[in-house]
């Protein structure tokens, strides 16, 4: 791949959006960073990695935090700022990926080959498929996905201005509902590539 191709995508619980990222990540040959970019920060930085996933999309305490000559006492802050330094680097350095979340849309704007994905969906359609994924009753799956979802809100409108899902901040929103998931992803190869030639 000759251009630097970011593709960030944020999306609602249960929304498919993550078998969406993996779809893209395969089809343009690049790496997905999701959970496993914790692993990675935890072996550059010789930490246990299950105090890092312990604490990955936790929005901060502000109550209980403060940040003194640029040092945060937020163990969910810092964390938040090795995932920022960790993706600006490898965004600096040139490389192509497909990223989950963390913000990503918002940290790498700054870079012409960041493309951001909002995915959502129907309610019927996300508490069907997290029924299925999980084994759950259709009541403890819609729990589950009312607390996925603030909680990604929560994590970040905590560390961002712009507000989690709304369609201002990203490139585009897609409801996966409408083309199911392979038809998403082929609609979003068609922008990608639509975007790629005009830079």
């Amino acid at each position: 791949m000759e251009k630097q191709l970011i593709i960030s995508v944020g999306r609602e619980f249960g929304s498919g959006g993550h078998e969406i990222a993996e779809k893209l990540a395969k089809h343009y040959g690049v790496q997905l960073l999701d959970h496993n970019l914790l692993d990675e920060i935890a072996a550059e930085r010789s930490v246990d990695v299950k105090h890092l996933k312990g604490l990955d999309e936790k929005h901060k305490n502000l109550l209980s935090s403060r940040t003194v000559r640029g040092y945060s006492s937020s163990p969910e802050e810092n964390l938040y700022l090795l995932q920022f330094d960790y993706l600006q680097k490898k965004a600096a350095g040139g490389e192509s990926f497909v990223v989950v979340g963390r913000c990503s849309e918002t940290i790498l704007k700054e870079y012409d080959g960041l493309i951001s994905i909002f995915v959502l969906a129907d309610k019927e359609q996300k508490v069907d498929r997290i029924m299925r994924k999980y084994e759950l009753t259709e009541g403890n799956a819609k729990k589950m996905i009312r607390e996925k979802d603030l909680k990604r809100r929560r994590y970040h409108n905590g560390f961002c201005k712009e507000k989690w899902g709304d369609s201002k901040n990203y490139d585009i929103s897609i409801n996966s509902s409408r083309l199911g998931i392979d038809g998403t992803v082929a609609s979003l190869v068609d922008y990608i590539d639509k975007r790629q030639q005009m830079n």
